[in-house]
């Protein structure tokens, strides 16, 4: 498994946190993901033999959020 740390833009409530958890664990192969409001930020655990960082952060921005990868 392998962490990763992405940049969230457009939350300002606990739904929006519950909604970009519940899109990044859509994701296949994505273990756990821990969003934090006020860091605008999110941290995937995720199988990259089955998905990639790009893929959660298109998953979070289909759901209405800018998403990235921190660098």
């Amino acid at each position: 498994m392998k962490t990763a740390q992405l940049s969230v833009k457009g939350m300002d409530c606990g739904g929006c946190v519950k909604a970009v958890e519940r899109a990044a664990r859509g994701v296949t192969g994505v273990a756990a993901a821990k969003v934090d409001l006020a860091g605008a930020s999110a941290v995937i655990e995720f199988d990259e033999s089955q998905t990639s960082v790009d893929a959660v952060a298109n998953a979070i921005t289909r759901a209405g959020f800018k998403a990235e990868a921190k660098v």
